[in-house]
């Protein structure tokens, strides 16, 4: 039996997203990957860590029946709510928030993780190093370094880049807090790093990423992530 003191996380999957720029008919995280779908990969994953207590899938409007029906076989003993999302990224992570905000307002979630159902190769070891950092420093990013950039016309960027990438992790009472000051003002950050940034006073810690943490966006996406899955 878990006891209060034990560390509680949920994890946010975004699944809101559709296949027209990877050239689907259909929403792209319901793709196959090998022998499962996309987002099966994401949420096999986030089901093996053992601090997970909840997790929340974000579908469109319309998708939740076809959405579980897809991950149903790789649930096993566990559950999962699912829930519409909203015409932004921002509004969609709002409205799995608000599904948390009673767990969290009770104190039986102590940390939460929004992650992109898009992105299924991000490992056990990069999930459990974002949330150890999470825990310690109050929020975590994996971020991953950018080369060779140009700018439009043609000109090399200068200087060493970053790209920010999901899983990110946060303090389960600040992301609440955060999210619901964004909402009395209207605001919508790109990410959710980007909302606690503006409302939150906790320090957020990058954790090293790389180009293996690929997010399906494009037709050849979805072969490179064969390809890098069979290297593992």
């Amino acid at each position: 039996m878990r006891t209060v003191t034990e560390p509680a996380t949920a994890v946010v999957l975004l699944a809101a997203g559709s296949g027209s720029r990877v050239g689907a008919d259909r929403n792209k995280v319901l793709l196959p990957l090998g022998d499962r779908p996309v987002l099966a990969r994401s949420l096999s994953t986030v089901l093996a860590l053992p601090a997970v207590r909840r997790v929340v899938l974000v579908v469109r409007p319309g998708e939740a029946d076809r959405v579980a029906e897809a991950v149903a076989p790789y649930l096993g003993d566990r559950e999962v709510q699912v829930v519409d999302g909203g015409a932004t990224r921002h509004a969609s992570e709002w409205q799995a928030i608000r599904l948390l905000a009673p767990a969290v307002d009770a104190g039986e979630i102590d940390l939460v993780a929004v992650h992109d159902g898009a992105r299924p190769l991000a490992g056990v070891p990069l999930w459990e190093s974002v949330l150890a950092a999470a825990r310690e420093h109050g929020g975590a990013i994996p971020v991953a370094r950018l080369s060779g950039l140009v700018t439009a016309d043609l000109r090399a960027v200068p200087g060493e880049l970053a790209g920010v990438q999901t899983p990110q992790a946060f303090t389960a009472r600040e992301l609440l807090a955060a999210y619901r000051a964004a909402d009395a003002e209207g605001f919508e950050a790109t990410d959710t790093a980007g909302c606690l940034e503006r409302y939150a006073d906790v320090r957020i810690a990058a954790v090293a990423s790389g180009p293996g943490n690929l997010k399906i966006t494009f037709p050849e996406d979805l072969g490179l992530a064969e390809a890098l899955q069979r290297v593992d």
